[in-house]
């Protein structure tokens, strides 16, 4: 049963969804893992997909679109591959500026994919997303999520540990600066102090961590998210300390994290999803502030517990108690200058 809109004129600025074709995604080898399952309804997700969700009842007033390895080149230097990525969501967003499509201004910032570990040469791949982007990309994410247990990422473990604090990474993420590009962070709970470490080496980059750090509740950490949450939260505070990072307020409906909510049947209410997801969220604005921090759907990923209208009403939730200045941060001030949108 559909909810009640909560605060339906509260602007939105969605900082976290991507779009995809997944008609070609290899399956996993085994048993399937749960996040396969959770994404299986959106094979594709493309405009008209995240419109609907957008146009579910929220007031949704831009968003910006994150990688997802998603249209990638076909052909070409390897290096610039992923460049076809920003040419095919720059297009979604000029469909979306010639108003045809409503007004939500999608895609109106662009988040692109770059291997940093190329050090210096990987300048030109940003200049290659720059000029692809028609003056929306606006930065690099680069996953470093890793855990020895492959249960915990399943299809999604294929990192080597350490990505940040590898030296040509560090060089490659030096070029990002100077260009007036942020990154955008995402990794596991245990990994959060390379985070840390590479805030405090390079001040002068706007970093995002995402998905609040994603805490873990799969494999060897299933049952332990609780004995883990106070180390989680020392962690947030000690990075919060570092002033060029924000926070995404999401990223909790996905299977790594293993909510009850996860896959539940019944699906979960608004209710449930703000009890289970309140002490992450409520330390995160506690540590960084309304002002670094942003709700986001990382939509379509998190339909794994819930609609996109079900979302954001457990986040009008969390911030019930909120002043109104604060929830014009939280819900669309901070993403809108992160990622320096037009108002």
């Amino acid at each position: 049963m559909s909810e009640e809109i909560l605060e339906p004129d509260l602007p939105i600025v969605d900082p976290h969804h991507h779009l995809w074709d997944r008609r070609n995604y290899p399956p996993p080898q085994g048993p399937e893992h749960p996040f396969v399952t959770a994404i299986a309804p959106a094979q594709r997700y493309l405009l008209d997909e995240l419109l609907a969700d957008t146009g579910s009842g929220h007031n949704v007033i831009a968003t910006v679109f994150v990688e997802c390895r998603a249209f990638y080149k076909a052909d070409g230097p390897e290096v610039l591959r992923p460049v076809g990525e920003t040419e095919f969501v720059n297009g979604v967003a000029a469909m979306s500026a010639s108003g045809l499509y409503g007004p939500t201004q999608v895609c109106a910032g662009i988040v692109g994919n770059a291997d940093l570990t190329l050090g210096a040469r990987v300048e030109e791949v940003l200049q290659a997303h720059l000029q692809a982007g028609g003056g929306r990309f606006r930065g690099i994410r680069n996953s470093a999520s890793q855990d020895d247990d492959p249960e915990v990422l399943g299809p999604l473990n294929r990192l080597a540990a350490g990505l940040y604090r590898r030296e040509d990474f560090r060089d490659g993420f030096a070029r990002l600066a100077p260009l007036g590009l942020s990154f955008d962070a995402w990794l596991l709970e245990p990994q959060l102090p390379d985070l840390i470490g590479l805030a405090r080496t390079f001040p002068d980059t706007q970093i995002v961590l995402d998905h609040v750090g994603t805490p873990l509740g799969r494999g060897r950490y299933e049952g332990r998210r609780d004995e883990r949450f106070p180390t989680w939260r020392e962690n947030i505070r000690e990075l919060a300390r570092a002033p060029n990072v924000a926070v995404k307020l999401g990223g909790l409906a996905m299977a790594f994290c293993n909510f009850p909510s996860f896959l539940a049947e019944p699906r979960a209410s608004s209710e449930q999803l703000a009890r289970e997801w309140r002490p992450y969220i409520e330390t995160c604005i506690e540590a960084f502030g309304p002002e670094r921090c942003m709700f986001e759907s990382n939509f379509p990923v998190d339909m794994g517990a819930c609609d996109y209208a079900t979302l954001w009403n457990a986040f009008k939730r969390l911030a019930a108690g909120a002043s109104d200045a604060e929830k014009a941060e939280l819900f669309a001030g901070t993403a809108t200058r992160v990622y320096r949108l037009e108002p």
